[in-house]
């Protein structure tokens, strides 16, 4: 048998260093939200490119001897890299740390998709995939992505990811598995909140997804509201 104590499961999000506030939580979970949306309309209007993860870029770009792809989409992996140093700039030079220094990269990111949602409904651009504009469209989403990345790195370190769910389903089933090692009506302390956590995480994105995937079907390009709204939320969380 397994026990709790000497399990390898990742520690909770309440119980990596210094616990996360209720306010840190809340947010984190609205940002799986948009992950989930900002991926999913990208990848639907903006030329099949992930915008809020490179790891699905890396895979199409590899398969270019296979089958043509957007050139965007390896554009992608750079701009991404780009963008999260700048963000890391942005945080060193305000001076800025925990509420404060989400607040200010919250509202770079909701600048940022501010901008892809105007453009893209000025450029028609789920019509027009494959355009110059669609693609540089899709790179600023990107930015606004790694910004949100970066965020979580730079003012909630303690954070776990909010937009690549491959870790937090990897958690998740880890602790269920250890919780039924040790009896079903077992389920407490850090493998309780493990579960819970990583479940809020899941669940946010795949709503976002969709939420994302509905709104794409019968808006299109104004798809893009839904994630600059919640965005615009999540600054208002920060408060």
């Amino acid at each position: 048998m397994f026990s709790t104590k000497h399990s390898n499961i990742e520690p909770s999000l309440h119980e990596k260093g210094q616990r996360l506030s209720g306010w840190e939580i809340r947010l984190v979970a609205l940002l799986s939200v948009i992950a989930g949306m900002v991926d999913l309309i990208g990848f639907f209007t903006l030329g099949n490119i992930f915008t809020a993860h490179i790891t699905g870029n890396l895979v199409l770009v590899s398969a270019t001897f296979l089958r043509e792809v957007n050139p965007a989409q390896a554009l992608a992996i750079p701009t991404f890299f780009i963008a999260v140093g700048a963000t890391w700039l942005l945080a060193r030079a305000s001076g800025l740390h925990g509420k404060m220094l989400a607040r200010l990269l919250l509202a770079v990111q909701f600048v940022l998709l501010a901008a892809v949602c105007a453009f893209s409904l000025v450029a028609n651009a789920s019509a027009n995939q494959r355009s110059l504009t669609a693609g540089l469209i899709a790179m600023i989403a990107v930015c606004a992505m790694a910004s949100q990345h970066a965020l979580l790195r730079l003012a909630i370190s303690n954070a776990p990811s909010t937009a690549v769910m491959t870790g937090n389903v990897t958690n998740a089933i880890l602790a269920l598995l250890d919780t039924l090692s040790q009896g079903i009506f077992s389920i407490h302390g850090a493998v309780e909140r493990q579960l819970v956590r990583s479940f809020i995480l899941l669940l946010g994105f795949f709503i976002g997804c969709v939420t994302a995937a509905l709104a794409v079907f019968w808006f299109q390009d104004w798809a893009w509201a839904l994630p600059l709204a919640l965005a615009g939320v999540a600054i208002l969380l920060a408060r």
